[in-house]
């Protein structure tokens, strides 16, 4: 977690089967909306924690997503931290761009993914397994910064 945030609740889900990956979008989506997310918000972050659940379970099998809610100063968030100990991604590069896939999909979840939310990290090896950290702010959060910004 970045310095200056506050991590609060959390919770985690076991992502093994297309079920878990179902489950981790309910999960966050009704998080999101218990912390006072737009709807749009919220429906952006659940599609990017099932992107990147589903990825996990084709990809490497099995592994976990948590959830934390988060603030910074005014402003709150949820931080959706997706691992697995799968075989890794050998070029992010590539594998970020649209259309790229490996198992004969559009290619676009993991771009996707990052479009959906406010900050994308992915840190990956070949053999080392992903971790993918999403966060999306609230929409007043982003007002706050807009204003300050002029």
């Amino acid at each position: 977690m970045t310095a200056g945030r506050v991590g609060g609740k959390g919770t985690q889900v076991f992502v093994n089967a297309p079920s878990d990956v179902d489950w981790a979008r309910h999960i966050v989506h009704e998080l999101a909306k218990q912390c006072g997310f737009k709807e749009p918000r919220a429906v952006a972050l659940a599609t990017a924690v099932t992107e990147i659940a589903r990825n996990i379970v084709v990809h490497a099998g099995r592994g976990k997503v948590s959830f934390v809610l988060i603030t910074e100063g005014q402003r709150q968030g949820i931080v959706a931290f997706a691992s697995d100990n799968g075989p890794g991604i050998p070029d992010i590069e590539l594998a970020m761009q649209d259309g790229y896939s490996t198992k004969g999909s559009l290619g676009l979840g993991l771009s996707g993914a990052k479009r959906l939310v406010d900050e994308f990290e992915i840190e990956s090896a070949a053999g080392a397994g992903v971790t993918i950290t999403l966060t999306q702010w609230d929409e007043a959060a982003l007002d706050d910064d807009a204003s300050l910004a002029r």
